[in-house]
């Protein structure tokens, strides 16, 4: 295995790695409670919308297989809408959160 060294006695592997933590703002692997809080809060979040989206697929099926009955078709828009609007407000925290948490990091 061949290992490229930079001129400065870096390995290519580990500028490559420098040059991701500088795009990815985390250079300098910041321990501090906002980061902490943000990845927990982003974490809870994600997980909410992943049910949001099952939410609507889950209408969507019900939908589908309503076969014309009223009352179902009803109860599937509503699992549909529910789904979608849950989405929205779990886009709505994530934005809100990492607002936030941008303005107290600095």
């Amino acid at each position: 295995m061949k290992v490229l060294i930079a001129s400065d006695g870096t390995s290519g592997a580990q500028n490559a790695l420098d040059k991701v933590n500088q795009v990815a703002g985390t250079a300098g692997a910041e321990t501090g409670l906002e980061s902490q809080i943000g990845v927990i809060l982003n974490a809870i979040i994600g997980v909410i919308g992943i049910v949001a989206v099952i939410m609507i697929i889950l209408g969507g099926i019900n939908y589908t297989t309503s076969q014309g009955d009223p009352g179902k078709t009803k109860k599937a828009r509503d699992t549909i809408l529910y789904g979608v609007i849950g989405l929205i407000i779990v886009l709505l925290a994530f934005a809100i959160v990492n607002f936030v948490l941008g303005a107290l990091a600095g």
